[in-house]
């Protein structure tokens, strides 16, 4: 089972990873960016104000499936866990407000170059938070981390939530962080009960 948890920078979404990673010490935790040299790449461009962003986007795609092939791919094979740290939504929702202006809809335009590879999850946590208080906690310190940007990008991962309803279960992440994790892990564990 492929489970990922997504949301706006400062959600939370690593520190439910941890705490997953304490209730699933058998489970495959992977994150996106990756630390492989495609994820030091993407890594690069976050920091680079002028990065063009349909090359970001290949980065991040090139990251995506090198990430498949060598992590993901091969735990599901085996019949494990993976909770990935984002995903390939999360390119669709911050691609996709990167992108605004130029391609035509952006969210469809990401999504159209993942189909004919990507896996798509079995399940998404995504970690609902209001995009001022994502951009005061993540801290602000690059081109992702700003309120008015992170508006486009929660205004995406509502598109996609609406598009797979089944697949996505919303959490409050203005609750404490031990609450947000609770939440999660007891969902996870009905499911795979």
């Amino acid at each position: 089972m492929l489970v990922t948890l997504e949301g706006l920078d400062g959600s939370g979404k690593t520190t439910v990873w941890n705490a997953l990673g304490d209730a699933y010490p058998d489970a495959v935790r992977t994150r996106e960016p990756t630390e492989s040299w495609y994820g030091e790449a993407v890594y690069r461009s976050i920091d680079e104000e002028t990065a063009d962003p349909l090359a970001e986007l290949f980065l991040y795609t090139a990251d995506h499936a090198d990430h498949l092939s060598r992590v993901i791919q091969p735990a599901l094979s085996e019949g494990k866990l993976v909770i990935s740290d984002r995903y390939s939504d999360s390119r669709y929702a911050y691609q996709g407000a990167t992108l605004a202006g130029e391609v035509d809809d952006p969210v469809a335009y990401v999504q159209s170059i993942h189909e004919p590879f990507t896996r798509t999850p079995d399940l998404t946590f995504y970690l609902d938070l209001d995009p001022e208080t994502a951009a005061e906690r993540s801290g602000k310190t690059n081109k992702f981390e700003q309120a008015t940007y992170l508006e486009r990008v929660s205004e995406n991962y509502e598109r996609l939530i609406a598009a797979e309803p089944d697949r996505f279960v919303r959490v409050d992440a203005a609750q404490s962080p031990e609450a947000v994790a609770e939440q999660v892990r007891t969902h996870l564990t009905t499911v795979l009960d």
